[in-house]
């Protein structure tokens, strides 16, 4: 099978590229999930943070956004002795600073889902690269979602990071045009 080339890397990097990058998710449990690990990897690779995904999970109480906001100082500094997670103190408050910058989005959207969907019209955009030099890092509308989610109180949502949220969530599909797992342009 034809992949895009990062997926050679592990048997979890393939899965997890077969499975679920470029693939439209929803709930905003999952959403939330992503924008943990996107800002989770900023500065390291997305296979040592894909390596630790159970980790966080159990760390941050399967996403549950309410019990996350929820989170004292004292829970998270504990978070910082966990090797199941990356221990970097910045990073690691920032979720519970984004949980509840997430609770405000939903509540006045109606779902964090809604809301982030809404930046690229609920509608996944399907781009259509030969060669993986050609996807680009950052785009205006990686831009123009960091911009929105800082604005809202979010942090570790840089436009790279934001961009490679909209890859992972199939907001943007960036499979190559001759990986198997694309998804073929309306």
């Amino acid at each position: 099978m034809v992949r895009c080339g990062w997926a050679n890397g592990s048997a979890a990097m393939t899965e997890y590229h077969d499975r679920e990058w470029g693939k439209p998710l929803h709930g905003d449990s999952a959403l939330f999930e992503f924008l943990v690990l996107e800002g989770a990897q900023a500065g390291l690779s997305w296979r040592s943070v894909l390596e630790r995904r159970d980790g966080y999970r159990a760390a941050f109480h399967g996403y549950d956004l309410a019990r996350v906001a929820a989170m004292s100082d004292t829970e998270l500094e504990g978070l910082l002795a966990d090797a199941a997670i990356i221990r970097n103190r910045l990073k690691v408050f920032s979720v519970r600073t984004n949980a509840r910058a997430a609770l405000a989005v939903a509540a006045e959207h109606g779902s964090l889902d809604d809301y982030l969907w809404s930046f690229v019209e609920h509608r996944p955009i399907v781009n259509s690269w030969v060669e993986a030099a050609q996807v680009p890092a950052r785009t205006d509308l990686s831009d123009t979602l960091s911009r929105a989610l800082k604005k809202r109180g979010f942090s570790f949502v840089g436009s790279t990071i934001c961009y490679a949220f909209l890859q992972a969530t199939g907001m943007i599909d960036d499979h190559l045009t001759s990986c198997a797992c694309r998804t073929q342009a309306a």
